[in-house]
């Protein structure tokens, strides 16, 4: 059958894609192996979000004393957090199998194969499209690590699906992944250690941001062993040295989250002659065009931003463009979130980012505690805000917070660098009181 458009994968920025061309008028064609949602939706940010909220409101209730709540026989059920987890999944898949059929996209399940011509074989039939969107997502790193195949080890989708709280949970890296488990671990009680190889946790974010986090986590139970290399995993503890020397730890359960990597496996890409960049990833420019005239990439698959947003958004690109209307990605202006308690949330450079491309810059940073609303709702914990503007002109460079309710409030600063305000600009901008977002109006009081 002949398509206007065919989109291999049905994750965050296949399903955004596939309704977008339909209501355009294109005759749309929708490929899943497995469920809608892919990744974001079924191993990854809404059962880890659903989970984390869960964890998050029992350490409120525990902790409630400052507040005159005292709760007597607190308790956690795990099992019926992950039924919540599961009904939360099963509405939002159902919702997007409904948009679908709204649009009358062809929703085909099975695998995928690219073949010659722009044309693509699945369960063994071949269909054809004027255009095909590649967006397969990734799957977890799994590095070279003896015992990294015991049966004790998961990765952050096994992890999702154990209903039962381990006695001494590890964790091999320290990225957003590793942070964001061992904070819901941690905040129900679970005893958590976290190695990771770098000198700080979190190394894309800006590095105060990132201490002020791992010290919040550390307040909440989390042991941290940087410059740590992990040698092997034995069946009740994992090997690991640093300047320290060489040491073990035991845990009976190991979680492994070094990263994802692109799934670009099994699709028949070699034999189209794309262009695949050394990490694995399809190269595609910042229109999601690729080197094969009418085959587009998007989302995880590009090595790209590794966010779902950031999926949808390459998505809308590729579709914009394909159908007349000029876009291109701006990955300087995408947030970024990390959902643990304390939250992070950042968009922009870093301080280190901007003198980095040769920018005169300067910064300015207040803490939360300094805002009406944050220090009613969270007296117990730390944060900050931070700004980065052009020296020059003032322009808006970059903005990083640590502290509760940030990633409700990052989508403000998305607006402010995506429409290139200066600091009297963002001045005039009136902010309702009391809210924590008034804070990013008076740490320009910092810079100046």
């Amino acid at each position: 059958m002949k398509y206007d458009f065919a989109v291999i994968g049905a994750g965050p920025a296949g399903y955004v894609a596939a309704k977008k061309a339909a209501a355009s008028g294109l005759k749309t064609l929708l490929v899943e192996k497995s469920k809608l949602g892919g990744v974001c939706l079924n191993e990854g940010c809404v059962p880890s979000k659903t989970l984390l909220q869960a964890a998050k409101t029992y350490h409120h209730a525990k902790h409630g004393s400052i507040f005159g709540v005292e709760v007597e026989g607190l308790s956690y059920d795990f099992p019926k957090a992950h039924a919540h987890k599961n009904q939360v999944m099963d509405k939002m898949r159902s919702g997007i199998a409904g948009l679908m059929k709204k649009h009358k996209v062809e929703v085909v399940e099975g695998e995928a194969t690219l073949l010659p011509g722009l044309a693509v074989s699945i369960n063994g039939e071949t269909h054809e499209a004027d255009n095909i969107l590649l967006c397969t997502g990734s799957s977890p790193f799994v590095p070279p690590i003896p015992g990294i195949d015991s049966d004790h080890v998961v990765d952050s989708t096994g992890i999702l699906n154990r209903e039962t709280l381990p006695d001494h949970l590890i964790i091999v890296g320290g990225g957003v992944i590793g942070c964001e488990f061992a904070c819901m671990y941690a905040s129900v009680d679970v005893p958590v250690t976290v190695l990771e190889a770098m000198p700080e946790i979190c190394p894309n974010l800006d590095p105060e941001v990132a201490a002020v986090l791992r010290e919040e986590l550390t307040k909440k139970g989390v042991n941290f062993k940087l410059d740590t290399k992990v040698e092997s995993i034995d069946p009740k503890s994992v090997s690991f040295a640093n300047a320290d020397g060489s040491d073990s730890l035991e845990g009976d359960l190991v979680l492994v989250a070094t990263g994802r990597t692109p799934n670009t496996k099994g699709l028949g890409l070699e034999e189209l002659g794309l262009d695949i960049d050394p990490r694995g990833g399809v190269r595609a420019d910042d229109r999601g065009a690729t080197n094969v005239p009418g085959l587009w990439a998007a989302g995880d698959v590009t090595g790209q931003a590794w966010l779902a947003h950031a999926a949808s958004r390459m998505a809308e690109v590729v579709v914009h463009n394909m159908t007349g209307r000029p876009d291109r990605m701006r990955y300087d202006k995408m947030p970024a979130v990390v959902y643990t308690s304390p939250e992070v949330a950042v968009v922009g450079l870093t301080k280190e980012e901007a003198e980095a491309r040769g920018l005169k810059v300067k910064t300015g940073r207040i803490p939360m505690a300094i805002n009406a609303r944050y220090l009613a709702e969270n007296p117990d914990e730390s944060g900050l805000c931070k700004v980065v503007l052009e020296a020059e002109t003032n322009r808006l460079l970059g903005v990083h917070m640590v502290g509760g309710a940030c990633s409700e409030m990052i989508f403000g600063a998305t607006a402010m660098l995506e429409t290139e305000l200066r600091e009297e600009e963002i001045e005039e901008i009136v902010f309702p009181h009391p809210t924590t977002s008034e804070i990013m109006k008076d740490v320009f009081m910092a810079v100046r």
